[in-house]
């Protein structure tokens, strides 16, 4: 659904005393145009948004309409829910309580992250309850001595003719049980206490995800550094792994070496602030030791500028806080890797193809698609990309919407969408998808496996997924040869957001009938 930044512009208009005629002639466009922008019946971008951004003195990104858009998003799911059956509100009126009430779009995202916050605390509790072995011991023991405590009261009470011996054993026997029951309990209450407070909260992480989201994945400050610190790294006018080693040794006297065991630690590396050594996998591949040498450098050479960036985000608690710190000096190392000014030359003389700029730049298909993601600079924008990762298990493990491509906040997505099919096909995958909203969108998918360290060793795969509006796919490698005013395929978002009835792959509304056939 299109992002309702017209009211913005007509309240803004309106605090300046302008009329509609003056604006629209103004930013050259007829009153009447204006009109339907003003009523959100019109989309507005470019150089028309920047005219009229600049005029009513409003910064681009509070006419971009992401945080509009994602609120939208947001209540569109939550009405989704199986818990809200039998609940309809039209989609205008969504846009329009956006529209004029913002801050209650804020409050209900805030409340549906708390719902599913909540459900996925309970799933992981009836999870622990039937897997758990300790706990299903310690559940039996109760039990146990309920039973045991019920059958001594139901005979002292149905058996009148019992001796006062006889009561006196049952009585003993209940108070006994009784005694075990209550420190089994204890225990138990210590237990559930104990992996409450080892249980890695979900909130942090979301809240994490929208902050970046609100700031369309682009942050200028973190750029600029990324250019500092690259030229800092430097040795002889060549820039990589080598440099990045001396210039972490001469700096920090810091030393890295790579470690053949993968039991040694348990993910890619390992940094020792006391011994000043940084270990990474033998088996991690160029790019990822370049990463995360630069992302080291980052982190030890401006923690204040990158604590200036987390504190923008407007964090609420300290673990979301953590974790933006981690993001926003990987930030900066894919900055490093892939320098803004001539990554954006070199994607729009190769029509942004991915494997080409992986071998340009000497970093993974990954790391490309995410820099991708993150060519928002005002003036010098790149062809916008919307991100998606999933793992084998079908759960979107990271997300970047665009306008108009709508996903879903949580979980699962469509199974029609490439990113599934990638996992059983070799290179890429092709799809022109239309969305129930009528947006049409080329997107494109490919596996990506990160190495094992050995034989014994599972590697992980994963399947990247990129979208943008089919408008701008000439712009790119991959519309070659696709018919793209032909064949494109009805897909949805998730299965539970999709409005399509007719949709044979629907799993929601007929997971219970299908048991049946």
């Amino acid at each position: 659904m299109r992002a309702p930044i017209g009211i913005r512009i007509r309240r803004k208009r309106q605090e300046l005393g302008l009329s509609q005629a003056q604006l629209a002639r103004e930013v050259g466009i007829s009153a009447t145009y204006l009109n339907l922008i003003e009523n959100n019946k019109r989309a507005i971008g470019g150089k028309l948004l920047a005219r009229i951004s600049e005029r009513l003195d409003l910064d681009l990104d509070e006419l971009s309409g992401v945080k509009e858009a994602r609120s939208i998003q947001v209540i569109e799911e939550l009405l989704a829910d199986p818990l809200m059956r039998g609940i309809r509100v039209e989609p205008n009126a969504i846009r329009d309580l956006v529209a004029h009430f913002p801050e209650v779009g804020l409050a209900l995202t805030r409340l549906y992250r708390s719902y599913q916050d909540a459900m996925a605390s309970i799933e992981a509790y009836v999870h622990r309850l039937r897997s758990d072995p300790l706990l299903s011991e310690m559940l039996h023991l109760v039990l146990n001595r309920i039973a045991a405590i019920r059958s001594g009261a139901e005979i002292l009470i149905t058996v009148p003719d019992l001796t006062g011996e006889e009561q006196g054993r049952f009585i003993e026997t209940i108070n006994s049980e009784s005694v075990d029951l209550t420190a089994i309990v204890r225990n138990l209450v210590d237990y559930f206490e104990r992996t409450v407070a080892q249980q890695k909260a979900i909130s942090p992480l979301a809240e994490l995800d929208e902050a970046i989201i609100a700031h369309q994945n682009h942050f200028p400050a973190l750029e600029d550094l990324a250019e500092q610190l690259r030229r800092e790294t430097q040795a002889g006018g060549q820039w990589d792994e080598s440099s990045l080693m001396q210039a972490l040794h001469r700096r920090f006297g810091i030393s890295c070496r790579r470690m053949a065991q993968a039991n040694a630690m348990t993910g890619q590396q390992k940094y020792d602030p006391v011994t000043k050594q940084f270990l990474i996998r033998t088996s991690a591949t160029a790019a990822t030791r370049v990463f995360q040498m630069a992302r080291l450098y980052a982190l030890q050479a401006a923690p204040g500028e990158l604590d200036k960036t987390v504190s923008r985000l407007g964090l609420t608690s300290d673990d979301a806080r953590a974790l933006a710190r981690r993001a926003m000096a990987s930030y900066v190392a894919g900055a490093m890797m892939m320098p803004y000014q001539p990554f954006l030359r070199d994607a729009e003389q190769t029509r942004y193809d991915i494997d080409l700029l992986s071998h340009l730049y000497n970093a993974s298909f990954e790391q490309v698609a995410h820099r991708l993601v993150t060519l928002r600079r005002k003036n010098a924008e790149g062809l916008a990309f919307g991100f998606l990762r999933s793992d084998r298990a079908g759960r979107l493990t990271k997300r970047f919407p665009i306008s108009g491509l709508t996903l879903p906040v949580s979980g699962y997505g469509c199974v029609l969408w490439p990113i599934y099919e990638a996992f059983s096909s070799q290179g890429f995958v092709r799809q022109v998808a239309v969305f129930p909203s009528g947006g049409r969108f080329l997107l494109i998918a490919k596996t990506v496996t990160k190495r094992a360290s050995s034989y014994n060793e599972q590697p992980l795969v994963y399947s990247i997924m990129l979208a943008c509006d089919l408008v701008h796919a000439d712009r790119t490698v991959y519309g070659q040869g696709l018919d793209l005013s032909h064949g494109a395929v009805p897909v949805g978002p998730s299965c539970l957001l999709c409005p399509r009835q007719d949709c044979s792959h629907g799993q929601e509304a007929f997971s219970t009938a299908v048991l049946a056939e």
